[in-house]
């Protein structure tokens, strides 16, 4: 059976529970559950902090796991990302009062207070700086104004609250984060768990082009199929069968989701009509 670490709690856990849910995996019903078995698809479900995640399938108790790039790398755990899943995403950036840190080379002999020890303790080394890190559970814009570092390293969304508390960010991101799988580095693929982790992979992966895609139906006339496809080329080759009307064809085609608006306009401009989108919801490619 394939065990799994799941987020239990923070902004990856929703996003993780839901793409489970759409990929075929039984998820948990109450918040309070810690470990889950769905016995239909072989799979055991554990409910972890996630920045614990990592160390977990690092010692080789779960087989894989969910949770953000910036905890994997911070955790130094013996484990690798496999597949970003595009939902969590953030920036990791630097930042202090303004006008007094120009940029990375500044920061030497500095204090950088951040809740991601690791990852700021290896940027500083791989630029060559020599800086203090200090360690903070959350809340860290508040370290510049108590005097416990001069400079703060931090997740970055909108940035209101650095501008809140009075700072700016500098420099360029420190990374750039999203939800991840991820498995123990190394990890032998001839082991008994290989099949169903690759299984995993290919249904994470169809929720991932099912977001992304629609399908798009279409008539048109034969003399126009040609531009007709060259704007619906499909993933391999999109599908076109005769209509009963001689000299209609009907055409289906998997269109990236964000342009299909405009490939529409396109269509009928050439002479499309019925054009249609439907959402698709799993798909393996």
């Amino acid at each position: 059976m394939l065990r799994i670490a799941v987020p239990n709690k923070g902004s990856l856990s929703g996003p993780a529970a839901e793409m489970l849910h759409e990929a075929g995996y039984q998820q948990r019903r109450e918040s309070k559950e810690l470990r889950i078995v769905d016995p239909e698809n072989e799979v055991e479900f554990f409910y972890l902090r996630p920045r614990d995640i990592a160390i977990y399938v690092s010692s080789g108790r779960l087989d894989i796991g969910i949770t953000g790039r910036d905890l994997l790398i911070d955790s130094g755990a013996n484990s690798e990302e496999i597949l970003p899943l595009g939902f969590a995403r953030s920036t990791f950036r630097y930042a202090t009062k303004p006008g007094t840190v120009n940029g990375l080379a500044d920061l030497s002999g500095k204090t950088v207070a951040t809740s991601y020890e690791g990852i700021v303790a290896k940027h500083l080394a791989d630029q060559g700086i020599d800086a203090s890190v200090v360690h903070l559970d959350g809340a860290v814009e508040t370290a510049i104004e108590l005097g416990v570092a001069e400079v703060i390293a931090d997740v970055v969304e909108t940035g209101t609250s650095l501008r809140n508390a009075g700072l700016e960010v500098f420099g360029e991101p420190i990374m750039k984060s999203e939800a991840v799988v991820i498995r123990r580095s190394g990890a032998d693929t001839e082991e008994a768990a290989e099949p169903k982790v690759q299984q995993f992979l290919r249904r994470l992966q169809g929720v991932l082009v099912a977001r992304t895609y629609v399908m798009m139906d279409y008539d048109c006339r034969v003399e126009q199929l040609e531009k007709a496809v060259a704007l619906t080329p499909g993933l391999e080759s999109p599908t076109v069968s005769p209509l009963h009307n001689e000299g209609w064809v009907a055409v289906r085609a998997m269109v990236p989701a964000k342009e299909a608006q405009r490939i529409m306009d396109d269509l009928y401009e050439i002479g499309a009509r019925a054009i249609l989108t439907t959402a698709i919801h799993a798909c393996r490619l």
